[in-house]
């Protein structure tokens, strides 16, 4: 299978955005299939959350970026098998102004991807994207095949999905006219609370085609995963939040299959 890059995003902050980056590639990873994460997001919260320690990020994607290492340098191992990351550093969030003078400046990553080869050996690149939709988000999107949307089942979540949705629209007809939405994910539902359950319908009716089938359940192993430095179905594979990633992971694995068919 060639390889798939899929920007992960959402511009409002605590939708689950960075778990599923986390989870899904280490679910992906379980199942065999080699897996690297960049982490866009100047907070580095998925470099954190995979174990690497601040100090072992000399090499990140700001200086891949910044033109500082090549893009082969900066990938670093985690303890996951068959799962790489290219770490972030508070620096990223200079690049910006940095890039101000540089003509098709959108376009930075997808040529550093595109111009080197060390994107041979994944078969799925996921993209972190910062919780803002900024240059670093709209160079994720260029770069991408594609966007997968984490929404978490609560009462502002439908507020902005619009604007992203048309954000993409944009990037598509301007920079990357190849860029679909793979599907929206359901995030941190909670099926005591009936808002949730009326969140995850409400989207299901005026989205159904881009809604996956796997919802993600709000789960305390899920949330204290992090603080330890690892995933949630390395810290509690049992958990309900791991046993759904595990059935996203097959899900997209399927949708991936249907789409090389059609």
């Amino acid at each position: 299978m060639k390889n798939k890059i899929i920007a992960i995003s959402n511009q409002k902050g605590g939708v689950g955005k960075t778990t599923t980056a986390i989870n899904l590639s280490t679910a992906l990873a379980a199942i065999g299939e080699k897996v690297l994460i960049i982490d866009l997001d100047p907070q580095g919260n998925a470099s954190t959350g995979l174990g690497i320690d601040y100090q072992n990020r000399n090499n990140s994607i700001y200086e891949v970026l910044a033109s500082q290492c090549n893009l082969f340098d900066a990938i670093q191992n985690t303890e996951i098998e068959n799962l790489k990351i290219i770490p972030s550093t508070v620096d990223l969030s200079g690049i910006e102004p940095e890039l101000a003078e540089v003509n098709d400046r959108a376009f930075t990553l997808k040529k550093i991807l595109t111009d080197q080869n060390s994107l041979n050996d994944f078969s799925f690149v996921f993209i972190d994207c910062p919780p803002a939709l900024s240059l670093l988000t709209v160079m994720a999107m260029t770069a991408a095949d594609s966007v997968i949307v984490p929404l978490q089942c609560e009462f502002f979540a439908l507020e902005g999905l619009s604007q992203l949705i048309k954000t993409i629209d944009r990037v598509k007809q301007n920079l990357n006219q190849n860029l679909t939405i793979d599907g929206i994910v359901l995030t941190m539902f909670d099926a005591r609370n009936k808002l949730s359950s009326q969140v995850a319908d409400d989207v299901k009716k005026h989205l159904s085609q881009q809604v996956y089938e796997t919802i993600i359940p709000r789960n305390v192993r899920v949330s204290e995963a992090p603080s330890f430095g690892m995933p949630a179905l390395i810290y509690d594979q049992k958990a309900a939040g791991s046993q759904a990633y595990l059935r996203l992971a097959d899900e997209i694995i399927r949708q991936n299959k249907e789409q090389e068919a059609a």
